[in-house]
């Protein structure tokens, strides 16, 4: 779903989380990053958004008291460290209240409250197999980087994301371990709750340790089975 939105955050690095979770979980566009409620009330004077990311605990003017100062029909997402405040944020026009630090599964959940706010929600992933192209795109930024499946090592999951690893790179994904791996076939294998691996980027199979360039990858009893009905498939 299209809609435009703003980050009001003193924060430098939850700026920087919430901007990459905007950016590669939705199709939101982030007209503004303000770090202050004096530098965002100047934008909105000459500016519409359908709605704003407002952190409560700002210097000079509070987030509580800034939605004072905004017009009433203002649609806000409250994110803060602070769980006081979540009974007064719904005396404005709020749509959820995100506590920091903001996960990614709750960032989704809030994603599809606010899309369901503004109209039917749109999926966020096409849960398809990418495999017959050969490629699929990664969004960074205001960039979408195109990835060829045949480079890539393995993907890693940590915590909120992914990590895509290439012999020459590795990048972040903002997705779980699990989507990637729905939209994924052979020869691409789940072989460990952290690990998808690329089986032609294998190097050997030892003692329940793939070796993958320099990184040795556990294979874990829960997707053994699968993982050595692919491989004895090749087996001479």
């Amino acid at each position: 779903m299209n809609l435009s939105c703003i980050i009001i955050d003193d924060e430098p690095n939850a700026v920087n989380l919430l901007e990459i979770l905007v950016q590669q979980s939705t199709q939101w566009q982030l007209k503004a990053k303000c770090y202050n409620a004096l530098e965002a009330l100047a934008f909105l004077k000459t500016n519409k958004v359908d709605f704003i990311f407002l952190d409560i605990n700002m210097p000079q003017l509070t987030g509580m008291e800034l939605a004072g100062l905004l017009p009433p029909q203002t649609k806000i997402v409250f994110t803060t460290a602070y769980s006081e405040y979540a009974a007064e944020s719904y005396t404005y026009q709020t749509i959820d209240y995100l506590l920091k630090p903001i996960t990614l599964k709750r960032f989704l959940a809030a994603m599809q409250k606010i899309e369901g706010y503004f109209g039917k929600s749109e999926p966020m992933m096409q849960q398809t197999p990418v495999n017959d192209e050969g490629y699929f795109f990664i969004k960074s930024g205001k960039v979408l980087r195109r990835i060829l499946l045949d480079e890539i090592l393995y993907f890693e999951g940590e915590k909120e994301y992914v990590r895509l690893v290439t012999s020459q790179e590795q990048l972040l994904i903002y997705r779980r371990l699990k989507d990637i791996e729905e939209q994924l076939s052979a020869p691409f294998v789940r072989v460990h709750n952290s690990y998808i691996v690329n089986t032609k980027q294998l190097v050997k199979i030892q003692d329940n340790h793939i070796y993958i360039a320099d990184k040795h990858i556990p294979v874990s009893e829960k997707f053994k089975d699968s993982f050595m009905k692919l491989i004895n498939r090749r087996i001479f």
